[in-house]
């Protein structure tokens, strides 16, 4: 599933096609995706100009000079196109704007969505209400996440996947978080002290923004819209790598939480 740093990848690909742009014809091929799409939305976004992009978590935000803002989540496998040479079958929604740009959102296995909301009335979108602060914003500190996890028992794993302690967060990008903290992703969240909370919130950015950089991390079918590939996959310290060597001379092991594989490093995560 594409987590953060592939919509945020996502995100930064498609602002220079779109970006003050007037949409000239918005075409749904299909009438929903994992729920159904907004009937009103080819009326509503036919005629606007693109005003700004965005994210929250791990939805995408468009918005336009009429007050909308249109919301994608990409699920498992979706994608923007830019400038595709030809409409696949799996291309649901197909976007032109005056200026001869086309984008179309691909999503083979249809667990994405998408959603056209108020702009003034984006943080009262039920989704959006109670999710925390964003793990590269000026609220995900040490001093929240020790208030967030005072007195929990869970593991400081699942406690990161909790979209109320931080937005956005997922799997892989925990892993590897956790490990360049050297935090034990066993460790209760409630046991941490403030200089591993301090450790942990440079490490959540440190992964990000390397993630960000490499343009995510190729996974299944995720791309960026120009058709690149992430490559940060490749820098992977401990996701998907049980039984491979650590750097501290240790094995990566895996143990499964929550219905979801966890990596680490027994020998230098405490």
């Amino acid at each position: 599933m594409p987590e953060l740093p592939e919509v945020e990848t996502t995100v930064r690909g498609l602002t220079p096609a779109l970006i003050g742009q007037r949409i000239a014809r918005v075409q749904l091929r299909r009438p929903d995706l994992r729920r159904p799409m907004p009937a009103d939305l080819g009326q509503r976004l036919t005629g606007a100009t693109v005003t700004a992009l965005g994210r929250r978590a791990k939805y995408g935000l468009i918005d336009t000079d009429r007050g909308d803002t249109m919301i994608f989540h990409l699920g498992m496998s979706g994608r923007w196109r830019i400038d595709p040479a030809e409409v696949l079958p799996h291309d649901h929604l197909l976007i032109e704007t005056e200026a001869g740009r086309r984008l179309v959102l691909n999503d083979a296995r249809r667990f994405g969505s998408l959603d056209l909301v108020a702009t003034d009335a984006i943080g009262e979108w039920p989704p959006f209400v109670a999710l925390g602060p964003e793990p590269l914003g000026p609220h995900f500190t040490a001093d929240h996440l020790r208030s967030a996890l005072a007195g929990r028992v869970a593991s400081i794993k699942l406690l990161l996947l909790d979209q109320r302690i931080v937005a956005g967060l997922g799997n892989i990008y925990v892993c590897e978080a956790l490990y360049e903290s050297r935090i034990s992703p066993r460790r209760s969240g409630g046991s941490l002290t403030r200089p591993r909370l301090q450790r942990l919130v440079a490490a959540v950015h440190t992964v990000l923004e390397s993630a960000i950089e490499a343009g995510g991390s190729t996974l299944r079918d995720y791309a960026q819209p120009d058709g690149e590939l992430g490559y940060f996959s490749k820098q992977f310290k401990v996701y998907g790598r049980e039984g491979e060597p650590c750097e501290c001379g240790g094995t990566v092991a895996r143990y499964a939480e929550g219905g979801r594989s966890t990596f680490w490093c027994p020998r230098c995560q405490k």
